[in-house]
């Protein structure tokens, strides 16, 4: 007899579920199902489990499921994993119906003020996640996830970008360092990743696997949208190396910076003020904008300081970032609102960009407001203002 487990048990779990499978030469299937909601749901749970045992060529097991409220999603990925860890040899996959909100597209330049960040083994966080209308959603498979969990987060991540229904958000990805992130790549490009996120980026040689890998992937589902990619700097040769990073492929939409490692790289502490991170930030930046794609800030660590929060998304935007990362949803209307042109920006950009119309109407090459002269790029910041405007639906 082998026996496998998979999930999570105990009194304060909720919307997952453990499972353990013990193999057995003869006796067919033996299914104890312990559910809180068995009256509505014990049946489908049964049926859930049962076609899942003919799928996998499951012919003699006791099976023990105990469910916490667990979406059919999370209860397919339990099962699954724990039929793979009995049998490791085992390659196909039982996917949930693609649920029809998910297959929405994004675009390169798409508003990322906000992403919030997810476990990825930790599916009770799912299916409210977009009401909170982040700008996007990261499933984690990375610093989130214990060593011993990562098939487990793998299965779940995979089935619910199929399952749950993300309102919208930018549907992302962050995956493991090198070599497993590559690995990470298959349970997430043939069900509509918009962006994947890669850590601990030090060579623009990553980000050539990683595209390699992921059109390979795209070519087998047949998979025609574009996939964009995110490079997180976490490093000091990362940042030495972050213009080669941003411009490694086309399909980089951001570069984001994780002060958390990079602080530890350079063997100090991280501190709000951020004295400690300029240099790394504004090369960050640099990289960035020099390569036409967006600078993506950290995340702010302490959930409960949503005063120190907004001091930091100022910081940021005076940098030149255009988002921040987040832990908790509580932080994402604090996020939007500092990112947000004020009333006094959005008046000036609307002044510039009338001024500098009429002066072009009139054939007048050199133009200005009081005694302050507007030149190209004046107006170019005009424009990104009312832009930005519009998009927070200021205008």
């Amino acid at each position: 007899m082998e026996k496998s487990i998979a999930g999570q048990k105990g009194d304060k779990v909720r919307s997952d579920c453990y499972i353990e499978i013990t193999s057995k030469r003869l006796g067919g299937i033996k299914l104890d199902i312990k559910s809180k909601v068995e009256v509505m749901y014990g049946e489908s749970i049964k049926t859930t489990i049962l076609e899942m045992c003919d799928f996998f060529e499951l012919k003699h097991a006791e099976i023990l499921v105990e469910d916490y409220g667990a979406l059919p999603s999370t209860l397919m990925a339990r099962f699954e994993l724990a039929v793979k860890r009995l049998n490791p040899k085992i390659e196909k996959e039982f996917l949930p119906t693609f649920n029809k909100k998910n297959k929405y597209k994004t675009s390169k330049d798409k508003l990322r003020r906000s992403r919030l960040y997810l476990p990825g083994n930790e599916p009770k966080f799912y299916p409210n996640a977009g009401l909170h209308k982040p700008d996007g959603i990261i499933l984690d498979l990375e610093d989130s996830v214990a060593p011993t969990e990562k098939d487990a987060a793998q299965l779940i991540v995979r089935n619910s970008l199929r399952a749950i229904d993300f309102y919208g958000s930018e549907r992302m990805v962050r995956i493991n360092q090198f070599p497993q992130g590559l690995d990470d790549l298959k349970y997430i490009v043939p069900h509509n990743v918009h962006v994947i996120l890669i850590p601990k980026v030090e060579t623009a040689e990553q980000i050539i696997q990683v595209e390699e890998k992921v059109n390979e992937l795209k070519l087998a589902s047949k998979i025609k949208d574009d996939i964009f990619f995110m490079p997180i700097i976490e490093s000091a040769l990362g940042v030495i190396n972050a213009y080669s990073i941003a411009t490694a492929s086309k399909y980089n939409c951001a570069l984001a910076i994780g002060l958390e490692d990079y602080t530890a790289d350079i063997g100090t502490q991280r501190t709000n003020e951020g004295k400690e991170s300029f240099y790394a930030r504004a090369s960050l930046v640099n990289a960035a904008k020099a390569a036409g794609i967006q600078a993506i800030d950290t995340v702010f660590s302490d959930v409960n300081d949503m005063e120190g929060l907004r001091d930091s998304v100022i910081e940021a935007k005076g940098l030149g970032f255009e988002g921040k990362g987040c832990i908790h949803p509580r932080q994402i209307q604090v996020v939007h609102d500092a990112f947000a042109p004020t009333q006094i920006e959005i008046e000036k950009a609307q002044k510039i960009v009338i001024a500098f119309e009429e002066a072009k109407a009139k054939g007048i090459g050199v133009v200005s407001i009081g005694s302050k002269m507007i030149d190209a790029p004046v107006v170019k910041r005009a424009h990104n203002t009312i832009k930005l405007a519009k998009l927070n639906g200021l205008i």
